[in-house]
């Protein structure tokens, strides 16, 4: 059975990859957007009560507006404006579909894919716009003891760990967030982090919060710092010091997240060796490979604090004009 041609292929479907499918309906061009997760499996992740640091105009997409209630949109209101959102525009999602690889060339590329339950899959198009962000990739801390169960990536919410020994290791927004919100809900934290002294990049407002909480002794703090080992019952931290075994229950490991760049390299994708920014066109957001582009925070590489949905949701139309330029002569 031959499979359907679409102009355009899009791997991811965060706000970026959603964004792209919304200028491809505009424009008339057949696409098929193929997502490991759910629908913006980033944001789904993201703390329960999160609010956005944002208008909600600067996370509309296809100039469908955002309704909040507030001045700043919730977690829960982001996600149901972006289903809206594929409900609006009739985008062509696949949800729990994860991409194995991909071949062929400019005009005629293959998508292989393998779907939650196991069966493989295969997609054609013309074009090809990556969109798969970073935020499913953690930047591990490669000791003994990160894959106990104890031990998350991630963040959600502060009621399971009530009264328990935490360790939230990184100095930067979302590790003293998540201390913050932790100490709040009766959570006993201690912040790990390398550096001598909390980012500078730590919101404005955030800062002489966690400043004033250990002060007072609320929050622990080990600067100049690392986690060299974690046990079920304790973490093992090194500084000037020598090594310290700290009492613990649960670890919340927040350092960051990285591109996924065994994927993009398979595709002969150029990335950088210091920062791992692909090769872009600037005027289409193409790679060195002909045909396919990149969109979203994955452009920026490691460094995920310059692109972010308030200007990563742009790509879209820059991207897609270029792509109806080609394909239409």
């Amino acid at each position: 059975m031959t499979s359907t041609l679409y102009d355009v292929g899009i791997i991811g479907a965060g706000p970026a990859g959603l964004a792209c499918g919304i200028e491809a309906t505009k424009l008339e061009l057949s696409h098929v957007i193929i997502e490991k997760g759910c629908l913006v499996n980033s944001l789904a992740h993201y703390p329960i009560n999160m609010v956005f640091f944002t208008t909600p105009e600067l996370l509309e997409i296809g100039g469908l507006p955002l309704i909040s209630a507030h001045e700043k949109p919730t977690r829960l209101e982001g996600l149901k404006y972006y289903r809206r959102a594929v409900e609006t525009y009739h985008l062509n999602v696949h949800q729990y579909e994860r991409v194995e690889g991909v071949s062929g060339f400019n005009g005629d590329f293959s998508i292989r894919t393998r779907e939650r339950l196991g069966q493989s899959r295969s997609y054609k198009a013309r074009k090809l716009i990556v969109a798969t962000g970073y935020y499913d990739n953690p930047n591990r801390l490669g000791i003994p003891g990160e894959d106990l169960p104890k031990v998350s990536h991630y963040y959600t919410e502060a009621h399971p760990y009530y009264d328990q020994e935490v360790a939230v290791i990184g100095g930067r927004n979302s590790a003293i967030e998540t201390a913050l919100d932790l100490f709040r809900n009766d959570s006993h934290v201690t912040l790990i982090y390398r550096g001598a002294e909390f980012s500078n990049s730590v919101k404005y407002w955030i800062k002489p919060d966690i400043e004033n909480r250990v002060k007072r002794g609320e929050i622990k703090v080990h600067f100049n710092t690392q986690v060299i080992a974690i046990k079920p019952d304790a973490v093992v931290i090194q500084n000037s010091n020598g090594k310290v075994e700290l009492k613990n229950d649960f670890v919340f490991a927040l350092t960051g997240y990285r591109p996924d760049e065994s994927f993009l390299r398979s595709m002969g994708i150029e990335l950088s060796p210091i920062d791992l920014k692909p090769t872009l066109h600037p005027e289409s957001f193409e790679t060195n490979v002909p045909g396919v582009h990149m969109a979203g925070s994955i452009v920026a590489g490691l460094k995920n604090n310059e692109i972010f949905i308030e200007n990563g949701r742009f790509h879209g139309k820059v991207i897609l004009q270029s792509i109806a330029r080609s394909l239409r002569g």
